[in-house]
């Protein structure tokens, strides 16, 4: 797989019928995730079920650790695998002004090469009820996009930030499922 580093999309209150407000110095992380794929072509699909939340595999970048690392790590604590990256899609952004918060995610595409069947769930995952699915890309693009519609706040996220997530995570599963078709 090419590397590619162009912006996939950058995602704003507008997106969701929202008006921006002005940003005031806002907090910036940086994340890293994306689309962790098996020998059988199966792609590792994060679901929250608590929250009816489909999602992909990342998160932040831990103080220390470079993207790619933050991208291994979270991949073995939400899925148990140990991968190799194989592929760089670029970044994805959330302008999420209405908490004057931005995230800058590094989305990349992993094989996996050992998996441990071990998930290493924080308590906000288990409490959320997150279990690890492998299905199809087109599966996988359907569960994200229908779980919109459907989703449930929890104690930790209002509905706010998780229809950023899944917003975001659709944009990148569509922009590798055309790169893969071309």
């Amino acid at each position: 797989m090419e590397v590619l580093m162009n912006c996939i999309r950058v995602l704003k209150d507008e997106d969701f019928g929202l008006k921006s407000i002005e940003f005031n110095n806002p907090r910036i992380r940086y994340g890293a995730r994306g689309i962790v794929i098996r020998d059988d072509d199966k792609i590792a699909i994060f679901n929250k079920s608590n929250k009816n939340e489909y999602k992909l595999p990342g998160g932040g970048v831990d103080e220390g650790e470079n993207i790619e690392e933050a991208f291994k790590r979270e991949v073995m604590e939400e899925t148990g695998c140990e991968i190799e990256i194989i592929g760089r899609l670029g970044t994805i952004e959330e302008h999420k002004s209405l908490d004057n918060f931005k995230q800058i995610s590094h989305v990349f595409v992993g094989k996996v090469i050992n998996d441990t069947n071990k998930l290493e769930l924080t308590q906000k995952e288990k409490d959320e009820g997150a279990k690890l699915l492998w299905v199809t890309k087109e599966e996988g693009l359907r569960l994200i996009t229908d779980c919109y519609e459907n989703l449930k706040e929890s104690e930790y996220e209002n509905l706010y930030h998780s229809r950023f997530i899944i917003k975001r995570d659709k944009y990148i599963l569509e922009y590798y499922i055309n790169l893969e078709n071309k």
